[in-house]
């Protein structure tokens, strides 16, 4: 799995119709408006690095209303979240 880190800009009056296209797209699996230099950050979760250069010049970047993408690729996930969630799985949880 290829996880790549997308930071968008986008023109300020079209940002929710530009998360949700981008939203819909495969291979983005979440879309968040940011505070900071960009808009938005989309997750892209891909089976082939290839499929992130589909995705990011081939479609986001392609979407009317983005400006700007900057893409970091992940190399390793460390995530307390994703070792809870398996630990809890059948479990209910304790107050």
């Amino acid at each position: 799995m290829v996880t790549a880190i997308v930071h968008i800009k986008a023109e300020v009056d079209r940002i929710p119709e530009v998360a949700e296209t981008i939203a819909d797209l495969d291979g983005v699996s979440e879309v968040y408006s940011i505070t900071g230099a960009h808009d938005l950050l989309a997750m892209v979760r891909v089976a082939a690095y290839e499929q992130v250069a589909e995705i990011v010049p081939g479609r986001i970047n392609k979407i009317p209303g983005v400006l700007e993408t900057e893409t970091h690729l992940a190399f390793r996930t460390y995530s307390k979240h994703d070792l809870d969630a398996a630990f809890s799985i059948g479990f209910p949880e304790s107050d």
